[in-house]
C-alpha cells in the first residue's frame, strides 16, 4: 500500500484592514465628455493628528489637492467613509 504524501502546510491568515485607509473612485461618462478621478487617503500628522489627503480632477490632468486635518485617525477615517458614501450616490464608482 502506497503511503499519502503530507499535505502541505497551511498558509499564516491575511489580516485585511477593517477600516479603509484610501480609496480610489472614478465617474466616466463619455456622452457627456466627463472623465473624473478623486483619491482619498489618510496620512499620519507630525504632531499626532491625521491628515484627510483628497486628490481629485479630470483624468490626465495634475488636478488639486486639498489637506484636512483631523484629531485622530478614527476621525479622518470617518470622514473618508462618508466622502465615499457621498460621492458613490453622485456616480463615482470605485476603481
Amino acid at each position: 500500500m502506497p503511503r499519502r504524501s503530507k499535505a502541505p502546510p497551511i498558509p499564516a491568515p491575511i489580516q485585511l484592514p477593517l477600516f479603509p485607509e484610501r480609496a480610489s473612485l472614478a465617474r466616466i461618462r463619455p456622452e457627456r465628455n466627463e472623465w473624473r478621478y478623486y483619491r482619498i487617503e489618510v496620512w499620519p500628522d507630525l504632531f499626532g493628528r491625521a491628515l484627510l489627503v483628497r486628490h481629485w480632477g479630470r483624468i490626465g490632468t495634475q488636478g488639486r489637492m486639498r489637506l484636512d486635518p483631523h484629531t485622530d485617525a478614527g476621525a479622518a477615517v470617518n470622514a473618508l467613509a462618508a466622502i465615499v458614501r457621498s460621492k458613490t450616490r453622485r456616480g463615482y464608482g470605485v476603481r
